[in-house]
């Protein structure tokens, strides 16, 4: 079976910091891998060479039998790759509701708008926020924050959603809550995942198969059946 994602030998360089060092993965479609490891391992730095806002010093990687990267150059520009991010800071804007911030994403695709009113209060419906689409970020909950940056990020039908440690400023609780709520949201839509932890609560939750990283590299992959 041809891998959905393929990372070949990668490395990424900063100076004279080694961020990922030779790092080889695959990805099959409808999977869900949870990349762990402890802070300057590595992973957010391989998920953004994934996602294409950093092109790889050394190495490959492909997306669904598509060269999109190689040695310091971006073959495939990442709106042109249909993945879905969800960063660790959320990054909403402050001066859009929630649903201006779906909105922005499908008028950038260039979606109709009838086609837009549809597909916007189908995913704030998903992520059960639908009564909160004409709030700002700052009135929202922590919890109600990360369901709008997921819904901004399934709402142009990604093939791949990347996520960096989404739930990492979450307490416990909430934390347990969204993690439940990630993967009835992963299996409704049947999007392939790649998720960055240094929990391992959320591999042992949401992965089909775990990806440890040290260093810049990784050091056991294992739970593919």
């Amino acid at each position: 079976m041809q891998a959905f994602v393929s990372v070949r030998r990668v490395t990424k360089r900063y100076d004279d910091h080694l961020a990922v060092d030779s790092v080889s993965l695959e990805v099959h479609a409808g999977e869900s891998v949870v990349i762990v490891g402890p802070s300057g391992s590595g992973k957010t730095t391989l998920l953004r060479v994934i996602a294409g806002l950093e092109s790889p010093d050394d190495g490959e990687v492909w997306l669904d039998g598509r060269h999109v990267s190689g040695s310091r150059r971006i073959v495939v520009a990442p709106h042109a790759r249909h993945i879905g991010f969800v960063f660790q800071d959320l990054a909403l804007w402050p001066h859009m509701t929630v649903r201006d911030h779906l909105e922005f994403v499908l008028k950038a695709a260039r979606v109709s708008r009838q086609e837009r009113m549809s597909r916007t209060s189908d995913l704030l419906t998903l992520v059960r926020i639908v009564d909160m689409a004409d709030r700002y970020p700052h009135q929202l909950s922590g919890g109600e924050q990360q369901r709008v940056a997921l819904a901004r990020a399934l709402v142009g039908r990604p093939r791949l959603l990347l996520l960096d440690e989404p739930l990492s400023s979450l307490d416990p609780e909430l934390r347990t809550a969204l993690r439940t709520e990630l993967l009835r949201l992963k299996r409704a839509v049947d999007v392939t995942m790649i998720y960055v932890s240094h929990d391992r609560e959320d591999a042992t939750v949401l992965a089909d198969c775990v990806i440890q990283m040290q260093a810049g590299r990784v050091v056991d992959n294992r739970g593919r059946a």
